[in-house]
């Protein structure tokens, strides 16, 4: 959203979220509803990319299907971005009434084990901060990609640190930052469904699709040793808040194969979209990056 808006926008786009957040939930729901359907007019070229995405997971489904599973992606992408207001501005308290913990989020503060949350690129993904930094004691550290607004990529950070102590890394600063803080007994905060290209990635079936999949997860959680459980969130139907669940310990992850590893969190993360479809990243470029030889999907 930030590369969008010009800065003097972003100030009016921030206080908006201010003014925002008193709100109830089922009204600002309901607004953010009314959003998504405005971007599925406007925003063409990620409207584009969505229904790319799906024609590529889902090509046994019929094009009505596909295309009422876009809008409904929009219609959820628009309550992500307005109810992010409530990240930014609400008290601690009206969180907690909006968040279901389901599983055992303090798994990070109990184990000896210093602990990897994976966080895949479902639409409630920014609600990972509350869930962790105000449920348990252990800090966290995240690598994050910078946004080109600054005013927004300021917002964005001081929004993730508001409620305990975390470390933002940028990506460009590479892993050793990161490693040493998971030393200290920092739990790793790491998003691993992204296409950053070629370098450190392995092409891993997701949806029968060659996608361009992160080994660094396996690596790092192989080399410190760490215990990997897996975060996700999915928005509930508006007014009632989110569900975060903290799901067991994946199952002989890291096994010391980096690539296996990849094909298995590919085979999980699969699993859990077809539970709730809408709710994944679909306007993000997944497959961007083809095996050589291979055409552009986008």
């Amino acid at each position: 959203m930030g590369g969008l808006l010009k800065r003097g926008a972003s100030h009016l786009f921030i206080g908006l979220l201010w003014l925002l957040h008193l709100l109830p939930m089922s009204l600002l729901a309901a607004l953010g509803r009314g959003l998504g359907a405005l971007l599925w007019v406007l925003a063409r070229r990620r409207r584009r990319v969505a229904l790319r995405n799906i024609e590529l997971c889902f090509p046994e489904q019929p094009t009505a299907w596909r295309r009422a599973l876009a809008r409904e992606h929009f219609a959820l992408l628009g309550r992500s971005l307005l109810e992010r207001s409530l990240l930014w501005f609400a008290p601690a308290e009206r969180l907690q009434r909006l968040m279901r913990i389901k599983g055992n989020i303090k798994l990070a503060e109990q184990s000896e084990a210093p602990v990897m949350w994976l966080l895949p690129h479902f639409l409630g993904l920014e609600w990972s901060a509350p869930a962790t930094m105000l449920n348990q004691s252990r800090p966290g550290v995240d690598v994050y990609q910078a946004q080109s607004n600054a005013v927004f990529d300021a917002r964005l950070l001081a929004g993730r640190a508001r409620f305990g102590k975390t470390a933002f890394v940028d990506r460009h600063d590479g892993i050793r930052p990161v490693l040493r803080l998971i030393k200290q007994g920092y739990a790793f905060m790491n998003a691993p469904d992204m296409d950053f290209g070629e370098k450190d990635s392995a092409f891993v079936p997701f949806f029968g699709v060659p996608a361009c999949t992160l080994l660094a997860p396996s690596r790092i959680a192989s080399t410190m040793g760490m215990v990997v459980q897996p975060l996700v969130i999915t928005m509930l139907p508006g007014g009632q808040g989110y569900e975060i669940e903290a799901c067991e310990p994946l199952a002989g992850y890291p096994s010391g194969d980096p690539v296996a590893d990849a094909a298995l969190l590919n085979q999980w993360l699969e699993a859990r979209v077809r539970d709730h479809p809408a709710q994944y990243f679909w306007v993000h470029k997944r497959f961007k990056t083809r095996p050589a030889g291979e055409p552009a999907v986008y």
